[in-house]
């Protein structure tokens, strides 16, 4: 059941249909937004589908729009890749996306192309066919580029999707299927004997020159821009690379009033930038995998060098992508025709069946999650104030 114009109404979910409890009204309608989503456990395994959002529905159901960044393939005609079999799905794992909780998903990203062409454009048109708009894939490069636009309430909130992390040759060409991708330099900078050589990742000119163009042009059609951009370091806590900052402040001072990240499948900082927020990295939504990343087994991970604070949890075994992943963020904004009014947050923790749950304000790991929020950001612009069970970014 859908709720669009007029009162929303707040339900709860029983006995296999829905009972409105109330009616709530507020000043303004608002937008979630949740992270890298894509579970590949299903009934077969144990875990029917609908399983997955049965704590978070009714929280997404009162919310205007939903955004959320689609991380596996639907179709028959997927091909398996040996580096990810996971990413190619049945199409009915996809009802996670389209059974009505979400209004518009994010396919830019580092497994959109795993299964091939064919595929990464089947989840395109069957989302699409189910109600959901798609950004950031497509058949060419033209229609990678295209936004989601989500009318709510006569407000239209753009939302646009680019990539910096994905596979060589998963790129949208003029007459190839792919998508929008944000190309990435890297250089060296020694600094004398027995120094550490200082690692510099900037964005390719001519690619964030594109992004500039495109939400400059979408700030022309909407009330309100969200880039979802997928990027960053992996896995690793704290760490926002030199060139994520640089395109997300592009991205602010090209017109965006918000920048969502996903893709290290962990929380990391936030920004307040001229008065804009930026979250680098929502986290997780809901995820599965059935093995872990081979860096794992190599000695540097082994060993600890590089492996502080993201050691495999032992009791989240369908979710190897370290401790801090059951930690996940619901970005939410209000917003009226004048643009973004007021930005939070809500905290999420990945229960054992893989279920994202937000937590109270009187659990003791929403005032962790805080803790923790305020330790990733510490070198970010920022504040925050808790208002109920949300955490308010003060602009």
């Amino acid at each position: 059941m859908r709720y669009s114009a007029g009162p929303r109404l707040q339900s709860k979910y029983k006995c296999g249909f829905y009972v409105i409890e109330e009616i709530k009204l507020t000043s303004n309608p608002y937008l979630l937004i949740g992270g890298d989503c894509g579970p590949v456990h299903g009934p077969a395994q144990g875990f029917p589908i609908e399983g997955y959002t049965e704590l978070i529905g009714p929280i997404l159901e009162r919310a205007d729009a939903r955004f959320v960044n689609c991380m596996r393939a639907y179709s028959n005609r997927g091909v398996i890749s040996e580096d990810a079999p996971q990413v190619c799905q049945p199409v009915e794992m996809a009802s996670i996306f389209t059974s009505g909780l979400f209004d518009a998903v994010n396919m830019a990203n580092n497994h959109a192309y795993d299964a091939g062409p064919d595929a990464m454009l089947d989840t395109r048109a069957l989302m699409i066919s189910r109600g959901v708009q798609v950004t950031g894939a497509g058949c060419n490069l033209k229609e990678a580029r295209q936004p989601a636009i989500v009318d709510c309430h006569g407000i239209k909130v753009g939302y646009i999707g680019y990539c910096s992390v994905g596979h060589p040759g998963s790129e949208a060409g003029t007459d190839k299927p792919g998508i929008s991708t944000l190309r990435v330099q890297t250089c060296y900078e020694t600094r004398g004997p027995h120094q550490p050589v200082r690692i510099r990742t900037e964005p390719h000119a001519k690619d964030l020159a594109m992004l500039v163009e495109d939400i400059a042009a979408l700030r022309k059609q909407v009330d309100v821009v969200v880039l979802a951009f997928h990027a960053g370091v992996i896995r690793l806590p704290r760490i926002i690379s030199d060139y994520q900052v640089t395109v997300a402040h592009a991205a602010i001072d090209a017109g965006a009033d918000l920048v969502v990240g996903h893709s290290p499948h962990i929380p990391k900082a936030i920004e307040v930038y001229k008065g804009k927020v930026i979250f680098y990295s929502l986290g997780v939504f809901a995820m599965t995998k059935t093995f872990a990343a081979p860096s794992w087994s190599e000695p540097a991970w082994a060993h600890g060098s590089v492996r502080n604070h993201a050691d495999l949890d032992p009791d989240y075994p369908l979710m190897p992508y370290g401790q801090a992943t059951t930690l996940g963020l619901l970005a939410k904004a209000q917003f009226t025709k004048q643009g973004i009014q007021r930005v939070s947050f809500l905290p999420m923790k990945i229960d054992q069946k893989y279920r994202p749950q937000v937590l109270c304000h009187s659990d003791k790991r929403f005032a962790e999650f805080l803790a923790y929020m305020e330790w990733v950001s510490e070198d970010m612009k920022h504040q925050f104030t808790v208002d109920g069970d949300e955490v308010v970014v003060n602009v």
